[in-house]
């Protein structure tokens, strides 16, 4: 252990005994990144059987790989086509410590809480323009309805009315038009 400094033995959010412990905590999450890509969910089947192998082959050996062997024994737990006294418990066997994660909080006026207030600023300018936007729609109709010329909301009276006006015109031109006649003395 001489020459370890404490920051090697740590590895994944654990402390470990030594840095082999660690650096064979690291090549598991490696294996387990890999096996993600490639590891099909929809078939359970094939889930379990490359379960019962890693766990016959003892391929993980830390708190890293045990917490995946964890993953997949939930998931197969879960799946209905197969039943729990199929799925066999994890075996452990190394020691460990783990370490609290710190989660810092951003220092007043820095990043964090510029980003807070930008986000803040976009949200009521946002919630202005959305305003503005449903006034002008409110506009439009109350113009549209107001209007002389036919739209969609008014063509229907306009069209009756333009037809009454020129009926009325039609009747007045023939009132004319019998009027002359009686003077002329052509009527029959």
């Amino acid at each position: 252990m001489a020459g370890e400094t404490q920051a090697s033995r740590n590895a994944e959010g654990f402390f470990f005994l030594n840095a082999e412990d660690a650096g064979l905590a690291s090549k598991e999450k490696k294996k387990i990144e890999y096996l993600e890509t490639h590891l099909d969910y929809r078939y359970p089947e094939q889930v379990l059987t490359l379960y019962e192998r890693m766990l016959r082959e003892r391929i993980f050996k830390t708190p890293v790989g045990m917490i995946y062997l964890k993953h997949l024994q939930d998931f197969l737990l879960d799946q209905p086509g197969i039943e729990p006294s199929r799925v066999p418990m994890i075996p452990i066997n190394s020691p460990c410590i783990m370490i609290p994660q710190k989660r810092e909080r951003p220092a007043r006026g820095s990043a964090g809480d510029r980003e807070a207030a930008g986000s803040r600023a976009r949200m009521r300018i946002s919630i202005i323009l959305n305003v503005l936007l449903v006034v002008a729609v409110i506009l439009m109709f109350v113009v549209a309805i107001n209007s002389r010329q036919p739209n969609i909301l008014n063509y229907r009276t306009a069209i009756l009315n333009e037809y009454a006006s020129w009926e009325q015109d039609l009747q007045e031109r023939e009132r004319v038009i019998r009027e002359k006649e009686r003077e002329l003395k052509i009527v029959e």
